[in-house]
């Protein structure tokens, strides 16, 4: 290091073990010289490590030292087989990989990956890729979201203890993007997403099929009498045939989707489909591109300004977008110091949905992609005057540049702003005394018919309870009650589960009605549709009114209005909170840790000692 604390630069270097010669080490270089020391020196000590030169890169904290740290550093690296001259003082690039076999929207990183060092070696950098935690929507329990903050804390600590100077973060299924995303935003480092892209479109019996929302459509199909498992099981493998994430407008599209709108990802990194050749292009430019924002210190905070975050919520209302961005973006906004709140969603309220896709529509991500993809929804926002047109993106360029040419070839899957799919989209926050500080629902999801409802309560405490009644004849509910979830928050899950889209009574499904007002703390996959109230803060499991509704009580839904309300009298309630009795934590490791600092769903749901970053000082030396 030099007086003004910046590391040295290795410059050049030449070592050979030849016979009679030995080496020595200082604290700033190495030398060798002929043996005996004892005899006549006849020519002066070659240096092996020449004059260094100043650089802010972090790696070269690491690399360029000229001492014994700086031998044990590099040393262990070549074991690979890495030569020497990576370490000359070129950008060191992580690439962030989430690749698990476990995780099968993510199954195929490992070659996405090699395209990423393919232009990262192109645009002279040096690239090192690195596992963090995998979420998978599919089979990890009790819901990844559970795991959310973990893997960004994996990330984060990933990405300050080691030698990397940029990121490329490979993201798929649902939480491995906003994750990936947190944690990079707490090192404030050059980081650039590349999405694993959607699946190809399902097809089964000549219909397009989505995956999740086909899962649903079956499944209570099944539940009528309509199907048999038969057919159910023989739609499985129609649905998922290729590799990538769910091809319908769920959490891995939208966040996908979130990714190009906040200027984190290239252009068109939300659409392509996984096995498109254009996704490897895509990854291999992301890998070049890296290196340049490294040399040109473009770090995350440069792109993820307040303007940039009301870009990512007015195009997740006009894409159809899940109710899951919402406590996604608030926690990375939270990461980067930007202030914003469950209310800041209502700008998205006035925008119409443009994009014919499932659940909100017909289409999949595929015809999404062909149609032009994500920039001619955003040349429609920016030419409706909806969109910060000067914001930076992760190319250099500001997002109208990259969007403001883009054309639309389908516009059955994508409509103008003039003549939308739908006239009313975003999301909808309601507040009452049933949520004080807020819910959420997606008018574009829902039946039009329910936005405005006023029914009996139908309690469930327990996910349990409601798998256990749902289909019991005896269970007094009809299409005209509202079902309510309890227990299924971020505390109360654990986690915060996608399981606010309650299945319907079979005696109702019986009935031909597809559809219910239902209300719970939980989540659900964006993939999945209905009039369903989602993320009642406070929670149940913390206190909030929603613990003390009970069967038979009245509840008023008016969407137009904003307005979730219980009829019970204020004194009524508060007789029913001194009779509750908060649940019990859990014991131990993380679940303990998540159920102490967990914020609630207006929050976010970061954990409260994550919310702002650290930035990626260099750690003390390990030895």
């Amino acid at each position: 290091m030099d007086s003004d604390g910046y590391p040295y630069e290795i410059s050049d270097i030449r070592i050979s073990v030849l016979p009679g010669r030995s080496f020595r080490f200082s604290h700033d270089s190495l030398t060798v010289r002929d043996t005996p020391e004892s005899a006549t020196e006849t020519k002066e000590e070659e240096k092996i490590m020449t004059t260094p030169t100043k650089t802010q890169l972090r790696s070269q904290a690491w690399f360029a030292r000229m001492d014994k740290m700086g031998i044990l550093y590099r040393s262990w690296m070549k074991n690979q087989g890495l030569p020497h001259h990576l370490f000359d003082g070129r950008p060191v690039i992580g690439i962030c990989n989430t690749w698990s076999e476990l995780t099968p929207c993510n199954a195929h990183f490992r070659e996405l990956a090699e395209y990423v060092k393919k232009g990262v070696y192109e645009a002279a950098g040096f690239p090192l890729e690195f596992p963090v935690m995998s979420l998978g929507e599919t089979n990890l329990r009790p819901t990844a979201m559970m795991f959310r903050n973990l893997a960004s804390m994996d990330v984060e600590e990933s990405i300050r203890g080691n030698p990397i100077d940029g990121v490329v973060l490979l993201c798929g299924c649902d939480k491995t993007t906003p994750s990936l995303m947190m944690g990079a935003a707490s090192c404030n480092v050059p980081a650039l997403v590349v999405s694993g892209g959607p699946m190809l479109n399902g097809c089964y019996l000549g219909q397009r099929i989505g995956s999740g929302t086909g899962v649903w459509q079956m499944s209570e199909a099944m539940r009528a009498g309509k199907i048999g498992i038969a057919e159910f099981i023989e739609a499985e493998s129609c649905m998922n045939r290729s590799r990538g994430h769910c091809m319908t407008m769920g959490t891995a599209s939208t966040m996908a989707s979130m990714v190009e709108s906040l200027g984190m990802g290239l252009p068109h990194n939300a659409a392509i489909p996984a096995v498109d050749a254009r996704r490897q292009v895509l990854a291999h430019l992301a890998g070049r591109r890296i290196v340049e924002m490294v040399r040109e210190d473009l770090t995350i905070d440069k792109i993820l300004t307040r303007e940039a975050f009301e870009n990512a919520i007015r195009t997740n209302a006009a894409i159809g977008g899940s109710t899951n961005a919402v406590n996604h973006l608030i926690a990375l906004a939270g990461r980067v110091g930007v202030d914003l709140k469950l209310s800041d969603f209502e700008l998205g309220s006035d925008v119409p949905c443009l994009l014919n896709l499932q659940p909100s529509g017909e289409f999949l991500m595929e015809d999404f992609y062909y149609a032009g993809g994500l920039p001619v929804i955003l040349r429609e926002l920016g030419e409706a005057g909806l969109l910060h047109k000067d914001v930076v993106t992760v190319n250099g360029k500001t997002i109208w540049e990259n969007a403001k040419n883009a054309e639309c070839y389908n516009r059955k899957v994508i409509y103008s702003f003039k003549q939308p799919f739908k006239p009313h989209a975003g999301i909808a926050v309601l507040r009452g005394n049933l949520a004080p500080n807020g819910a959420v629902i997606k008018p574009s999801a829902a039946t039009p018919a329910l936005l405005k409802h006023r029914g009996r309560a139908v309690v469930f405490e327990t996910v349990e309870e409601l798998h256990e009644q749902v289909n019991d004849e005896n269970l007094e509910i009809d299409e005209t009650c509202i079902m309510i979830l309890k227990g299924a928050g971020p505390k109360g899950y654990p986690g915060f589960a996608e399981v606010g889209n309650m299945p319907l009574p079979t005696k109702v499904l019986r009935k031909g009605i597809t559809d219910m007002v239902r209300i719970s703390d939980g989540r659900m996959s964006g993939t999945a549709y209905g009039t369903v109230v989602l993320h009642v803060a406070p929670e149940a499991a913390v206190g909030g009114p929603l613990a003390y509704v009970q069967t038979g009580d009245m509840i008023e839904l008016d969407v137009p209005e904003r307005r979730l309300h219980l009829d019970v009298s204020d004194e009524e309630l508060a007789r029913r909170k001194g009779e509750w009795k908060a649940p019990e934590p859990p014991a131990r490791g993380w679940y303990r840790l998540f159920h102490d600092h967990v914020l609630q769903a207006d929050q976010g749901v970061d954990l409260d000692f994550l919310v702002g970053k650290s930035g990626a000082a260099v750690p003390r030396d390990n030895h």
